[in-house]
């Protein structure tokens, strides 16, 4: 593949998870949803895996009663993988807001979100 098609490739991508996440953090699951593909599996490393779009749907609707808080740091694209580092704030079932630090490996197949490895930490206040 020629240089300038990757870099292409490489900035779609990212815009494609940047515009995920807008969707997310505005409350809606289902403009998110749309991003990613039928089959898409999210694997919380050390936690669950979610296959396909009904589970993630489902998880959303649980845990993201109140739209996230997302700071992203880092955007690193290269071929079909965008990886996303930051911070990330979710309301618990107790309505107390937690924070953590993660780590989102995204594979992507024909512009849509396949697949997610993601590491996340929560972090201890100070």
């Amino acid at each position: 593949m020629c240089r300038e098609n990757n870099k292409s490739m490489n900035q779609d991508n990212k815009t494609i998870l940047e515009k995920a996440n807008a969707a997310v953090t505005a409350g809606d699951n289902e403009g998110f949803l749309s991003f990613c593909t039928d089959d898409t599996v999210w694997e919380f490393i050390g936690d669950r895996t979610l296959h396909g779009k009904e589970a993630v749907r489902q998880y959303m609707s649980e845990a993201y009663v109140e739209p996230p808080q997302f700071m992203v740091e880092h955007l690193v694209a290269e071929g079909d993988y965008v990886i996303a580092t930051g911070k990330i704030s979710i309301k618990n079932d107790e309505g107390v807001l937690i924070h953590y630090a993660y780590c989102d490996v995204w594979r992507l197949r024909d512009g849509k979100l396949a697949e997610l490895k993601a590491f996340v930490i929560e972090q201890q206040a100070a």
